[in-house]
């Protein structure tokens, strides 16, 4: 049995302990990312929800860092959203301070009722470079 390729980010945050998840395992030249929030490093939601956005992009880029990637390797997003159509703007506004320039990963957006007290979450998969 082959154990999993768990890839956590330098500094860690304590939900992925609290809720006993990785936040990213790597199979093959892919790497599959849990939902990842604007979270504090105690784990607590960032109550602005511009900031919380940013933040979660963020914390996306430490673990994509962590496993040698980038936003530029990310084949495929889904974010979810407690009120997609009042927080929608300010997303797109974060996003596009954050994806970069075409072509663009795929991405679904989805409204969800209950984020753990989070109103924003980004699930990603990425293909990780081959080392040099």
């Amino acid at each position: 049995m082959i154990k999993r390729d768990a890839v956590f980010p330098a500094n860690r945050h304590a939900l992925y302990d609290a809720h006993q998840y990785s936040p990213a395992v790597r199979s093959g030249d892919l790497l599959f990312i849990s939902g990842q929030v604007g979270s504090r490093a105690d784990g607590s939601p960032e109550p602005d929800f511009a900031k919380q956005v940013k933040l979660a992009f963020d914390n996306l880029k430490a673990v994509l860092a962590a496993a040698g990637a980038s936003f530029d390797d990310v084949i495929d997003v889904i974010s979810f959203h407690t009120d997609p159509e009042t927080q929608f703007e300010t997303v797109m506004a974060v996003r596009a301070g954050e994806i970069g320039d075409a072509p663009w990963p795929t991405w679904t957006a989805v409204g969800v009722t209950w984020l753990a007290g989070f109103d924003f979450e980004l699930k990603v998969v990425a293909r990780v470079p081959a080392k040099a």
